[in-house]
C-alpha cells in the first residue's frame, strides 16, 4: 500500500499553542500517529539534512507499513518513538531502539531526535531525552544508551552532554551531503547514572 505525499507541514505552529504555560505532554506514538510522525520526519529531513543520515527523498518513498512498524503498539516492540504534544500539535520526537542480539541486548540507541524550529528553546528536546532515558531504565536489561550526533551541531552536542552523554569517538566522513562530508560524534551514557537538572 502506498500513501500520498506528506501534507505540507510548513505551516506556522499556532502561537497560542506555544504560549500555553503548561509543558507539552510526552507520550509514546501509536499506529494512529503514523501519518503525523511521517510528516514531521519528512519536514526534519528537509529542513535539517545535516542532522540525519537518511534523506527526505529516501524516506518519502517508504510504504506506510515502514512508518507503522516504527510506532507499533506492542509493549515489547524493539523500536519505540515518543512525541511531545501541545494539544493536537506534534512538536518533537525521539526514538529508542533496543538491541536484539544476545551479547548486545544491554544497549539501546537514541535515534531520530527532532523538534520543530518554532518550538525550540522551550525544553522539549531535554524532556524527550529524559523520557528516552526513563524508558531505557524501565526495560531492566538496558544498561547503556548510545547515539550519534553531527559534530557541527553544537546545540545538540551540548544538549546530550547536559543529559549525561559522554563522547567516545568521532567518525570522520560519516555522511555525504552534496559535495561535502559530515563527521558524527558517538556518545553514550549509563542509564542508571543520575544527572543534575
Amino acid at each position: 500500500m502506498r500513501i500520498q505525499p506528506a501534507p505540507d507541514t510548513s505551516y506556522p505552529i499556532r502561537q497560542q499553542v506555544l504560549n500555553r504555560m503548561h509543558p507539552p505532554i510526552i507520550r509514546r506514538l501509536l499506529p494512529s500517529d503514523a501519518p503525523v510522525y511521517r510528516a514531521l520526519m519528512l519536514e526534519a529531513y528537509s529542513l535539517e539534512p545535516e542532522a540525519f543520515t537518511s534523506s527526505a527523498a529516501e524516506r518519502e518513498c517508504l510504504p506506510i507499513e515502514w512508518w507503522l512498524k516504527r510506532v507499533a503498539a506492542e509493549p515489547e516492540a524493539h523500536e519505540r518513538v515518543f512525541g511531545a504534544f501541545l494539544g493536537y500539535d506534534l512538536l518533537g520526537v525521539a526514538g529508542l531502539s533496543f538491541e536484539q542480539r544476545e551479547r548486545t541486548r544491554h544497549k539501546a540507541t537514541l535515534f531520530g531526535m527532532y523538534v520543530r524550529p518554532a518550538a525550540r528553546g522551550r525544553g522539549i528536546a531535554k524532556a524527550l531525552v529524559q523520557e528516552i532515558l526513563g524508558q531505557a531504565c524501565g526495560s531492566q536489561i538496558t544498561e547503556v544508551v548510545q547515539l550519534t550526533v553531527t559534530e557541527s551541531n553544537l546545540a545538540a552536542v551540548r544538549l546530550y552532554a547536559n543529559c549525561g552523554f559522554i563522547p567516545f569517538g568521532t567518525e570522520p566522513f560519516a555522511v555525504k551531503l552534496g559535495d561535502g562530508f559530515l563527521n558524527k560524534v558517538h556518545m553514550w551514557r549509563r542509564v542508571s547514572e543520575r544527572v543534575a537538572d
